[in-house]
This record gives structure tokens, C-alpha cells and sequence, in this order.
């Protein structure tokens, strides 16, 4: 009786462990299949992308890259995008640093409400900053530039920055800033010499955090530039989505810059996943 309590027990655990398995391979599948298909289109003539039966092993071309290349500026694109992410997410985290070293080191009155309304500025759909960001850019001479991109971009990225670095600023300790001044440190040294390298993991997460946000980002290049020398690559998903060819919107070449733009992100954060969970959590614990 006990070996058949005990193998109907086993037979349980196997039944639950089967479900666990088939539920997390069916996700895995559900959630890779969009990328897979956008692969496969990437490197299957544009002819036999929307074929009867449909090809899953085509024979590999890279026809489609080479077309990209030759009917889209692409170049000035890619140039585009990578100031556009690496330039916001300097500025943003830059820009945050200090912020965050303000509010932790040098409290005044109502800096806690300072930074609740900074964080709350998070919620603000960012359709309604478009026409007075506009107004801005067009005053300063931006429009239609990476600088003016990057400003903005720099400045949307903030909020987040900035709550996230308090919580991590607050853990650096307060002594070893004190000794430093007491040695002759001017700010800016103590700033350099003590406060970065003990926060150098946390700056370096959220920097690759932002970049890869600047990076995916769409409305306000969409909206703030008119030529190829400020446009970015989700721009250029655009122009050529609204492209037509005999066999309808070309989206092998869609699917080939799909892959342009995932597949750097996806190796940056594969490289990078540890650098990143240690770098978000380092803050949550003392």
C-alpha cells in the first residue's frame, strides 16, 4: 500500500512538472515565433516570402540587406541612430547623476516633492509634449537635428534616471565623502574620485538601459526630423513600410531592418544581463 501511495505521489509530481514544462515551452514558443518568422523573411526571397506552403528553411540570401542598403540612406540611418542612443543616454544619466546627488546630499524644503512630481511627470503621455517640445526645438534651431534629438530624448529618459540613482545614491556612505573633503577634495574630485566608482555599476545599467530605449524609440524622431540627416533607423521602418512592390509592402526588407535593430539589443543585453540584474538590485538592499 505504501509503494502505491508513494508511486501515485511520483505520479503526480511527474504530471505537474510535465504541465510546468509544456506551459513554459509553449510561452517560449509563442514569444520567439516573432522573431523567428521576421529571421526567416529577412533572408528568404521577397518572391517566396508569402509562398503556399509556406518555406520555414529557406535557402539563405542576403539579397534582401543588400537592397536595404542600396535603396535607403542607410548609412546616414545607422549613424543617426547610434548618436541618438548613445548621445541620450549619456545626457540622461549625466544629467540624472547630479540631480540625484542633490537631492540625497544637499535636502532642502520640499526637495521630497520635488522629486515625487518629477517621478509623476513619468505618467504624462508623451503626445502631449510633441507640440511644445516643437515650439522649443524650433526656437533653439534644432528641428531636424541629432543634437535636438538627443536633448529631448536626454530629458524624457531623466525621471526614471533620477529615481533610480537616489535609491543607489543613498547607499554610498557619507563618511567616505567627509574624509575626502577633509583631505582638500574639491566637488568635482570627490565627485570623480569617490562617488562614480562606487556607483560605476549603477551608472553602467542604466546607461545601457536608456540606450536601448533611444535606441527602439520612434515618436519624436518621427515627428522632429524631415531629412536623412537626422533620421534614425525606426524611421526608416516607417518609410519603407509605406513602400509598395508586386508582391505588396516589401517586408523582407522590413523583416531585414527588423533584424538591423533587434539583433545588436538582443547581444547587448545577452553580454550584458549580469552587469545589469547586479546593477539594478544593487540598490535595493543595504
Amino acid at each position: 500500500m505504501a509503494r502505491m501511495m508513494m508511486s501515485g505521489r511520483s505520479w503526480r509530481r511527474l504530471g505537474r512538472a510535465g504541465l510546468l514544462y509544456g506551459a513554459l515551452g509553449l510561452f517560449v514558443v509563442v514569444t520567439l515565433w516573432p522573431f523567428y518568422s521576421m529571421a526567416v523573411a529577412s533572408i528568404t526571397p521577397k518572391e517566396l516570402v508569402f509562398s503556399v506552403p509556406p518555406v520555414y528553411l529557406p535557402k539563405p540570401t542576403l539579397a534582401n540587406f543588400v537592397a536595404l542598403v542600396e535603396q535607403l540612406p542607410f548609412t546616414a540611418y545607422l549613424r543617426n541612430s547610434l548618436l541618438f542612443a548613445i548621445g541620450s543616454a549619456v545626457v540622461s544619466v549625466a544629467a540624472a547623476f547630479l540631480a540625484a546627488y542633490g537631492f540625497v546630499r544637499f535636502p532642502v524644503p520640499g526637495s521630497g516633492l520635488i522629486l515625487v512630481a518629477l517621478i509623476a511627470s513619468m505618467g504624462l503621455p508623451e503626445i502631449v509634449t510633441v507640440i511644445p517640445l516643437y515650439l522649443v526645438l524650433n526656437e533653439l534651431r534644432l528641428i531636424n537635428t541629432v543634437t535636438g534629438l538627443v536633448l529631448v530624448m536626454g530629458s524624457v529618459l531623466a525621471p526614471f534616471t533620477v529615481w533610480a540613482l537616489v535609491s543607489f545614491m543613498r547607499q554610498v556612505p557619507k563618511e567616505m565623502e567627509e574624509a575626502a573633503l577633509i583631505d582638500g577634495a574639491s566637488l568635482w574630485q570627490l565627485l570623480g574620485r569617490v562617488v562614480i566608482p562606487v556607483m560605476r555599476p549603477s551608472l553602467a545599467t542604466l546607461l545601457l538601459i536608456n540606450l536601448i530605449s533611444s535606441w527602439n524609440y520612434l515618436l519624436y524622431p518621427l515627428v522632429f526630423t524631415a531629412s536623412p540627416r537626422a533620421k534614425t533607423l525606426t524611421v526608416a521602418i516607417t518609410e519603407v513600410f509605406q513602400a509598395r512592390t508586386p508582391y505588396g509592402r516589401p517586408w523582407e526588407l522590413i523583416s531585414a531592418l527588423g533584424v538591423v535593430m533587434v539583433v545588436p539589443m538582443m547581444l547587448l543585453v545577452f553580454v550584458a544581463e549580469r552587469a545589469i540584474v547586479s546593477g539594478l538590485t544593487r540598490g535595493s538592499v543595504k
